[in-house]
């Protein structure tokens, strides 16, 4: 399966109050390993970034007033992610931005080109009542983002995918032989090979005698081994 491991860096919190896409990150994941293919881009958005959003992803509108616009790259991107399952954290979000991009070129919507899990959701039910935001998953597995002092569409990409992978691991085994319904027990001991069997000497089988002679005599009737 062809999967891309996807997250965007928005202007706001609302496309349709006009906020826009700003940043695009994703890489490519193929049969459950990252095939290093990646996707990003930085976009002007024709509008003025919200003050709390550059607080948390510290892009300025001076830094993107010399990159593409959503129009300029919109055919490149749908290309990557055609035919795929787009793999995201808190989907609704940025499908609902993208969607709106999409929507302004008469190219929309995203479930046309691929198909999206929302990796919030499954986190959610993989550990209910508990924080499943993207750094809480990292600690929870084991991933190292101490490099995420803003956050950064390809840089969350990459964590998410690390996350993503942890999230659906299988179990590995643990060397533990499961008869099928059609074994037997004798064919399972012969697949492992017979057991060994340690008889009891003559000393041993004298103190066993004499343990029961005692159990009679104190119970006053023989015991019935």
């Amino acid at each position: 399966m062809r999967q891309i491991v996807l997250d965007t860096e928005t202007t706001g919190l609302d496309p349709a109050l006009g906020h826009r896409v700003i940043e695009i990150g994703a890489l490519e994941i193929a049969n459950r390993q990252a095939t290093g293919a990646t996707y990003h881009v930085y976009l002007n958005p024709e509008r003025e970034i919200d003050a709390g959003a550059v607080q948390v992803h510290g892009l300025t509108n001076e830094f993107l007033a010399d990159k593409p616009r959503f129009a300029d790259i919109a055919r490149e991107f749908l290309e990557f992610v055609q035919e795929a399952e787009l793999v995201i954290h808190n989907a609704p979000f940025d499908v609902g931005f993208l969607n709106a991009e999409l929507a302004k070129l008469e190219q929309g919507p995203v479930k046309r080109y691929c198909t999206v899990l929302d990796t919030l959701k499954l986190a959610k039910q993989l550990h209910p009542g508990q924080k499943n935001n993207l750094d809480a998953l990292c600690r929870r597995y084991e991933i190292d983002n101490s490099g995420r002092a803003f956050h950064g569409a390809l840089l969350d990409a990459q964590l998410l995918a690390e996350v993503y992978l942890a999230m659906t691991r299988g179990q590995e085994s643990l060397g533990i032989d499961v008869a099928t319904p059609a074994e037997t027990q004798a064919a399972i001991l012969v697949r492992r090979g017979a057991l060994r069997v340690l008889r009891a000497d003559a000393t041993e089988r004298a103190a066993h005698g004499a343990y029961l002679a005692g159990m009679a005599e104190e119970c006053g009737e023989a015991p019935a081994w």
